[in-house]
């Protein structure tokens, strides 16, 4: 497995690639996996973790593109090419631009390759907005359709990625295998711990708790959120807002904002929490929201709030309705009115919150469970097991 991300750090690809590793083992298969030189220990039985050498200076890795990845992405490619050469490999998982390095280890070593394909990184930079360059974005899209069209077999954790390659290749073989382990950490039964948690917040029992949890990236809607929130606490007083995630300087702006709309005093940060402690923080909240403006892809979140047994607020966009419809959500505009008139309802209705949290956990048992997920690996897998080098 190679993964260009920090392993493991509590966000996107290093969650989805913990949990792949989880079932290739799981499913009976060692895993040796090549990653950056940044990132938190994981002890899994049979999966061995070999970290790059750290280039100059590197002591962090933004999320979404940035140049700090082309040095580490060099060095990776090395340790990469040095532990096939020198092993003997069934299968190479490749995940985001790494499909890339897969693309040439399988042609050299002829072993067969996977795209592990967590997004579409053309996408990726509109969604940063990190550059303009017309040369660069195509160069991006011509690696991607490289790398679709070299690699036996592709992964696609959403429905709109599978569109994705099969637009570009409709013959590649293409497995969907949504984040759905993420469903498993969105229930606790600490009624006791959930209170004692919004105590320590100081929230009180009275007081309709809001959450967020996520990244602080732009893409995510945080701007809508607290737009929408100023409009909910003009009318329910009772309205408090929780924010988890986001870096330290983030968050410091997210505060300033928070105060420029008058949420001072209406606004929790609880900061990056251990994925432990995310059961916990869903139990004590009383509706989960997901502003995202832009994108196609999941938010992982989304399956841990299906079965958090908490009603859910999301913007209808493609990165929602692939998962929630309006018998498990309450679906709105990509307006702050239209987001706050949901809050709202919710608010004034617990019962009708009751009804729709009811029908996603039952949506997350029958579609998003880690069984599931396990019979999608193992299809692929069975699906190499017969599969030469592409």
């Amino acid at each position: 497995m190679i993964a260009p991300e920090p392993f493991f750090q509590p966000r996107g690809t290093p969650f989805s690639e913990f949990y792949r590793a989880k079932a290739f083992l799981e499913l009976g298969h060692e895993v040796d996996m090549v990653t950056y030189p940044v990132g938190e220990p994981v002890d899994l039985p049979g999966l061995r973790i070999f970290r790059c050498a750290r280039p100059p200076r590197v002591r962090s890795v933004p999320i979404g593109p940035s140049l700090v990845k082309i040095p580490l992405d060099v060095s990776l490619f090395a340790s990469a090419m040095k532990r096939v050469a020198t092993g003997r490999y069934d299968v190479l998982d490749c995940h985001e631009e790494a499909g890339l390095m897969g693309v040439v280890l399988s042609f050299v070593f002829r072993v067969p390759t996977v795209y592990d394909m967590h997004s579409s990184l053309p996408e990726q930079l509109s969604n940063f907005r990190y550059t303009k360059s017309r040369l660069l974005r195509w160069l991006v899209a011509f690696s991607e359709r490289l790398m679709i069209r070299h690699s036996n077999a592709v992964i696609a954790i959403c429905p709109h990625l599978v569109d994705q390659v099969k637009a570009i290749d409709p013959r590649r073989p293409c497995f969907l295998i949504e984040n759905s382990p993420l469903a498993e950490s969105g229930a606790s039964s600490d009624s006791k711990g959930a209170a004692a948690l919004r105590e320590s917040l100081g929230f009180e029992e009275k007081d309709v708790v809001v959450l967020y949890t996520g990244t602080f990236e732009a893409y995510q809607g945080l701007d809508l959120l607290l737009e929408a929130m100023r409009r909910v606490t003009r009318q329910e007083p009772r309205a408090k807002l929780l924010l988890v995630g986001g870096n330290r300087e983030q968050v410091t702006d997210t505060k300033i904002e928070a105060r420029r709309v008058g949420l001072d005093g209406k606004v929790q940060f609880a900061g990056q929490r251990p994925p432990s402690e995310m059961p916990l923080y869903l139990a004590a909240s009383d509706v989960l929201v997901s502003p995202r403006s832009r994108g196609n892809n999941t938010p992982l979140k989304i399956y841990s709030y299906l079965r958090s047994g908490k009603p859910i607020v999301a913007t209808r966009l493609k990165t929602h309705t692939q998962v929630l419809d309006d018998e498990v959500a309450i679906l709105t505009d990509v307006h702050p009115q239209a987001f706050a008139e949901a809050i709202l309802a919710l608010a004034a209705n617990p019962e009708r919150g009751r009804k729709l949290a009811e029908s996603a956990r039952k949506r997350a048992d029958e579609d998003y469970s880690y069984e599931r997920y396990l019979e999608r690996t193992k299809k692929l897998c069975d699906f190499l097991a017969g599969a030469p080098a592409a």
